[in-house]
């Protein structure tokens, strides 16, 4: 069968030479479609001109995000190979959206966003858990909005430890924006059956991570300064809290200016424009990070957390969140200490060894089905 140039019901074919070319054409036909290519020609040019100012980007749901007069990073929807701008956008030019929620497909073009988190707000909030239990120890998880099997698994094992050799422990999970109603909706009915979701009104991104790491300090600070320690925490890490404790409960280690973890020294700044961790001059300009703790697990004196959100008032923004936090507490004066034991703050553990996982305090893991399978054989009568 001879193949057609056009064959949308309606339209006039045009039939093929050997060489694939068009012998032919309807001349009605022809003059239509000339007349349409111009109208979409025009159309095209109309559309360029205020592409920049509202069209590419759904500012809708930008409305609780932007609530201060600040430069901050913009998303477009389905960018070209080649999009290589910043857009700027200013609170006045947002408006209302009745549920927070972000676009199915976004790329972060912008990294200049603000990570003061006086510019956010709580959306899903639990502003007495501290004073209901007086902990000594907080964990602070970030986690996505819809990694519900991470929270789960996290409160089935190390998250479900309320009290540990007399001391209070509370867990929470901190999440940003959802991607649509029916998923808030999910999200808003998992806090009220387990009460442990606080979140806030920045959208939730890898490139966003700064801005989370900066809003958990700031909820230490006003919800939960009566607590001696706290500890950020990734959804994807195995704590054994019996052995942190044991840390915390030393009487050298310091209750002030302290905080400890998996130190990284040295560490160069990558300029590499390619790379995820490209960090420009213009937010930082030195040749290497000030030491820094690895954002998988760190413990910390919760006097700290008010005091990095202060010094963050000082320091850019950049999109390497641990590094940031270092740069917070170098404004500070203050250096992180290296803990007793450094073996106990392992990165990977490699195979699986129960001995192994009873002598650390942080690792990372594959799974929330393996921290489940882990965390029973550790438990397990001996």
């Amino acid at each position: 069968m001879e193949p057609n140039l056009f064959n949308r019901k309606g339209w006039k074919r045009c039939s093929l030479g050997p060489d694939r070319a068009p012998l032919r054409c309807d001349v009605k036909t022809g003059f239509i479609l000339l007349l349409t290519s111009a109208f979409l020609l025009t159309a095209v040019a109309y559309v360029s001109e205020f592409s920049l100012k509202s069209a590419v980007i759904p500012v809708t749901w930008y409305k609780k995000v932007l609530n201060k007069t600040h430069t901050y990073f913009a998303v477009i929807e389905n960018p070209s190979p080649s999009e290589n701008r910043t857009i700027v956008l200013a609170p006045n030019s947002i408006q209302q959206s009745p549920t927070p929620q972000i676009p199915s497909q976004t790329t972060e073009i912008s990294l200049h966003h603000v990570a003061h988190p006086s510019n956010y707000h709580f959306i899903l909030d639990e502003p007495d858990k501290c004073s209901q239990y007086d902990p000594f120890l907080v964990f602070m998880v970030p986690v996505a909005p819809h990694q519900v099997n991470a929270r789960n698994a996290i409160r089935s094992t190390w998250g479900n430890e309320s009290s540990v050799q007399g001391k209070a422990v509370l867990t929470l999970f901190l999440v940003g924006l959802t991607r649509g109603s029916e998923a808030q909706q999910q999200l808003e009915e998992e806090s009220q059956q387990h009460r442990d979701l606080v979140q806030s009104n920045f959208v939730d991104s890898y490139f966003n991570l700064t801005i989370k790491t900066m809003v958990i300090m700031d909820w230490l600070a006003t919800r939960c300064p009566q607590a001696n320690y706290s500890m950020k925490v990734d959804s994807d890490m195995y704590i054994n809290v019996e052995n942190l404790m044991s840390l915390l409960l030393k009487p050298n280690t310091p209750r002030q200016n302290y905080i400890t973890g998996h130190l990284m020294w040295n560490r160069p700044v990558i300029r590499n424009k390619k790379s995820k961790w490209y960090v420009s001059e213009e937010l930082y300009p030195e040749p290497k990070y000030p030491t820094y703790v690895l954002g998988m697990g760190y413990v910390f004196s919760n006097d700290l957390p008010g005091k990095i959100v202060e010094a963050s008032k000082k320091v850019k923004a950049f999109n390497n969140e641990d590094a940031y936090v270092g740069a917070c507490l170098k404004q500070l004066g203050i250096k992180p200490s290296s803990p007793p034991d450094s073996s106990q703050f392992r990165v990977y553990m490699g195979q699986y060894k129960r001995e192994n996982f009873l002598r650390v305090i942080t690792t990372l893991l594959g799974s929330p089905q393996q921290l489940v399978n882990i965390w029973k054989d550790v438990k397990r009568p001996t």
